[in-house]
């Protein structure tokens, strides 16, 4: 029976023992704030002796990330950790890494993107990345940062899958902020992780193979492309199936999407990351009094789970999506574009109207989000008139 330790911990802290019990081959890094203590602590495991990972301090994010990209195609399981500039700085070798097939984890503490230089928590850089080909999962708390890590590394080495996943925490409010923790024991975790064996190396010595090379000719970068995005399809009922069986050993639930209040839900927030917390405990309050309000959030973006949020949303007569980061010039925001072209698709017509909140770590306090819930009151008839905002800021000036 699985044995259980209960901690205070914060979200960098969960996600460095996550990775100890995974029991990587090699770890390259840079450190970058509000990462920086994933790899300190992980850092002193190895120097204890507690794993026995190739720990490899580069000397850029890029490199960490072209370091990565060869300790995978080598066959080793390998994982990284970064945060705002230094996704930013990896981001041609992301696809890089994608394209290739390699099933990289990394942890990504949210981050503003700088200018003006922030180091508060936002999604600017992980939802500048979207398109990148990784697999995405967004933490509410320092317990899902540890879960999700773990999952990360049997969805991206399931052979129909063999994409790099990026698993996210909100930087400071999770990163560093101490919770309760339930850490699982290390026997448990192994037998959940298992070991990486892959069905073939790309660098193999004794069959020497060349990858990522020039596909200029016919339909073959094309190809490259449409493989990536079945494995992206395929990758969807893998995740489930795989916390699923999380759930049943660690008695946590997993959801792609995470509802409350939805059943008979007339007003609903969709949000990610640490600001669930708060919505959810408004809606109660709400609830408690009669409103009609629910909450929806999303705990894998990539791949974008459009049917079950679909579903989710089938019954509003409002919706508000919060968004935490900016598409300067854009209609609506990362999440916002997500979800109306869920809706259109699946043929539902309640009005949507996105917030850009939170950025460069903005309070997001409970007054806030009621205001969103009053805000949609009006939403229908602002739509009838032709006056919804496709933008509102919230609490941000």
């Amino acid at each position: 029976m699985a044995e259980v330790t209960v901690l205070a911990g914060s979200g960098d802290q969960m996600v460095a023992e996550a990775f100890r019990q995974a029991n990587p081959d090699v770890l390259p890094v840079y450190p970058i704030t509000p990462q920086t203590i994933i790899v300190e602590e992980f850092d002193k495991f190895v120097a204890e002796g507690r794993v026995h990972t190739e720990f490899v301090p580069v000397e850029s994010e890029h490199s960490a990330m072209a370091a990565a990209i060869g300790a995978s195609a080598a066959g080793a399981r390998t994982v990284t950790a970064t945060a705002s500039q230094g996704l930013a700085y990896m981001w041609e070798q992301l696809y890089v890494a994608a394209g290739m097939r390699l099933p990289i984890v990394m942890a990504n503490a949210n981050r503003a993107l700088s200018a003006p230089i922030n180091i508060h928590g936002d999604h600017s850089d992980i939802l500048g990345a979207r398109d990148s080909g990784w697999i995405m999962y967004f933490a509410e708390n320092a317990q899902e940062a540890y879960d999700d890590t773990l999952m990360a590394f049997r969805v991206a080495e399931h052979p129909d899958v063999m994409l790099p996943v990026a698993t996210t925490l909100d930087g400071f409010i999770t990163s560093h902020a101490l919770e309760r923790c339930e850490l699982m024991d290390d026997e448990t975790v192994a037998a959940f992780v298992g070991e990486y064996k892959p069905e073939h190396s790309l660098l193999d010595t004794e069959n020497p193979n060349s990858y990522g090379m020039f596909a200029n000719l016919g339909n073959f970068y094309m190809e490259t492309k449409l493989a990536q995005r079945k494995a992206m399809e395929k990758a969807m009922p893998i995740i489930k199936a795989v916390g699923e069986e999380w759930e049943a050993i660690s008695g946590r639930p997993f959801d792609v999407v995470k509802t409350f209040g939805v059943e008979d839900a007339e007003r609903v927030i969709v949000v990610m990351g640490s600001s669930t917390g708060n919505c959810r405990a408004v809606a109660k309050t709400l609830r408690e009094v009669g409103e009609k309000v629910g909450v929806v959030s999303l705990r894998v973006f990539r791949p974008f789970p459009a049917e079950e949020l679909a579903a989710a949303l089938k019954g509003a007569k409002a919706i508000a999506v919060m968004d935490r980061a900016e598409t300067v010039g854009g209609e609506g925001g990362p999440l916002w574009q997500e979800v109306s072209a869920c809706l259109q698709s699946a043929g539902i017509t309640a009005p949507v109207r996105d917030y850009m909140y939170g950025l460069g770590g903005a309070d997001v306090t409970l007054e806030l989000i009621n205001e969103i819930y009053d805000d949609l009151k009006t939403l229908e008839a602002d739509k009838a008139a032709g006056t919804v905002p496709a933008v509102t800021y919230k609490g941000n000036r």
